[in-house]
C-alpha cells in the first residue's frame, strides 16, 4: 500500500482498480468471511467470533507490515488508531449477535443507516442528494424484510453508530500515510481491549484445528483484506462519497448470503437492491 500521494500517480492503476470495484472485492471477501463465521455460531458465540476475526485480522497485517520501517508513532496517532480499532472491534461485535439472528442481507442493510448518516451530513449537491435519497430508500426496503427479533434491530443499530464512527475515525488514520499499519496497529490495540468480552468463550477454538482455521479464516477475510482495502480506498476519495459507495455493501451481502447461506431474496428484496445501486452509482465521482 502506498501513500496518498503515490495512489493518484497511476492513471493505468486508476482506470482499472476503480473504488466500486474494490468495494466490491472487498464486501465479497468480508461478506464470505461473515458467512463463515455464522456457520460458527453454533460451537462457538458470537462475541467470541468476533474477537477471533479482530485478532485474526491484526496478525495477519501485522506480519505483513512488520518488515517496514517507518517512523516513530506519536501518542496522537497512537490515539487515533486505537479508537478506530476498538469502534471496528465493537462494530464487528454488534454486527454478529445481529446477524446471529436475522439474514446477513438484512442486517447488513439496516447497519448501513451509519454509512448514510455519515453520507448524509456531508452532502453538498442536490446530485448527492438524490443519490443518498435513492440508497436510502433501497436500505429501507431490505431491512424492512425478515426482522421479527427486536433484540437484533438493536443490536444492528448499535453495530451502524461504531459503523458511522469506523468510516469518519478510519478516514484519519489512513492519511496517516501509515499504509497498513495503521489498521495492523488500531486492530492490534483492539484485540487486547476485547480480551475479557472474546477470550472467555474461546476454549473450544484453541482445541479444534479445523475451528482455529476457520475463526483465522474470518479474520483473514473480513478484516485484514476487507478494510485493508477500505483503507486504500479512504486515502482515494471523500469521506462522503466513500459512505455512499458503501451502499454496494449491502447488495453485496445479499447476493453472498443467498449463495453461501440458501438466504434467497424475493421480489421486493431485488427492488430495495435495485435502488440501492442506483443511488451508488449516481454518486459523483469526484476525487481528493
Amino acid at each position: 500500500m502506498t501513500s496518498r500521494s503515490s495512489t493518484t500517480s497511476s492513471p493505468a492503476s486508476e482506470r482499472v482498480f476503480r473504488p466500486e470495484a474494490l468495494f466490491i472485492i472487498s464486501g465479497v471477501s468480508q461478506y464470505l468471511g461473515a458467512a463463515i463465521a455464522v456457520n460458527l455460531f453454533d460451537e462457538v458465540g458470537p462475541v467470541t467470533v468476533a474477537w477471533f476475526r479482530i485478532l485474526g485480522g491484526a496478525v495477519a497485517l501485522g506480519l505483513v507490515t512488520s518488515t517496514r520501517r517507518s517512523r516513530r508513532w506519536t501518542r496522537a496517532e497512537l490515539g487515533a488508531a486505537a479508537v478506530f480499532g476498538v469502534a471496528t472491534a465493537a462494530m464487528n461485535t454488534f454486527f454478529y449477535l445481529g446477524i446471529d439472528r436475522m439474514p446477513l442481507g438484512t442486517g447488513v442493510t439496516i447497519e448501513f443507516i451509519g454509512p448514510i448518516a455519515v453520507a448524509a451530513a456531508r452532502t453538498r449537491t442536490t446530485r448527492n442528494a438524490v443519490a443518498l435519497g435513492c440508497a436510502a430508500l433501497g436500505v429501507a426496503v431490505l431491512s424492512g424484510l425478515g426482522v421479527d427479533d427486536p433484540l437484533g434491530v438493536v443490536f444492528i443499530l448499535a453495530a451502524s453508530a461504531m459503523w458511522a464512527a469506523y468510516i469518519v475515525v478510519g478516514a484519519h488514520v489512513a492519511r496517516l500515510d501509515r499504509g497498513l499499519s495503521g489498521l495492523a496497529v488500531g486492530l492490534g490495540i483492539a484485540a487486547v481491549a476485547f480480551v475479557p468480552i472474546g477470550a472467555p468463550g474461546s476454549g473450544p477454538v484453541w482445541g479444534s484445528p479445523s475451528l482455529l482455521l476457520a475463526c483465522g479464516a474470518v479474520g483473514i477475510l473480513s478484516s485484514a483484506v476487507g478494510y485493508g482495502i477500505d483503507q486504500h480506498v479512504l486515502r482515494r476519495i471523500p469521506v462522503r462519497r466513500f459512505s455512499v459507495l458503501l451502499a454496494l455493501l449491502p447488495v453485496t451481502a445479499t447476493i453472498m448470503g443467498a449463495i453461501t447461506l440458501g438466504q434467497i431474496p424475493g421480489v421486493v428484496d431485488a427492488i430495495g437492491i435495485a435502488l440501492v445501486i442506483t443511488g451508488a452509482m449516481m454518486q459523483s465521482r469526484e476525487t481528493l
